[in-house]
């Protein structure tokens, strides 16, 4: 599957579930119900993925960790914030710098109208 069609079905799902719940839970809530969303279409989903930093030739745990990798292609991070906040977007762009993924898709859950709530990044 084209990483065009993994990230349509995701953010298919995310407005599933952002319809049956709404805006106001916790953001682990919205990543317990898009997990199990995309595992029943398909999906190989991997969540709170840890990362490690390379830092002279050396991989080093840090705590860095993924809301969800899906098809080991696209990273989804989750919030459930006010607003979007610049150190939220150089998070995922990290993220997939150190993870060597291709794709992520940032994804607020408290907005009214989902669409209003994603982003999308390339590495």
């Amino acid at each position: 599957m084209e990483i065009n069609q993994i990230t349509g079905q995701i953010i298919d799902a995310a407005m599933k579930v952002h319809t049956a719940l709404g805006p106001g839970l916790l953001e682990s809530a919205y990543e317990a119900c898009l997990a199990y969303e995309l595992k029943k279409r398909g999906f190989a989903i991997e969540r709170q993925k840890g990362i490690p930093i390379e830092y002279d030739g050396i991989l080093i745990d840090v705590g860095y960790r993924l809301d969800l990798l899906v098809n080991d292609k696209v990273v989804v991070e989750l919030k459930a914030v006010a607003e979007i906040a610049p150190i939220h977007q150089a998070q995922i762009l990290s993220y997939l710098k150190l993870g060597g993924k291709p794709v992520g898709l940032l994804i607020n859950f408290n907005v009214l109208r989902l669409k209003d709530g994603i982003k999308r990044f390339v590495n």
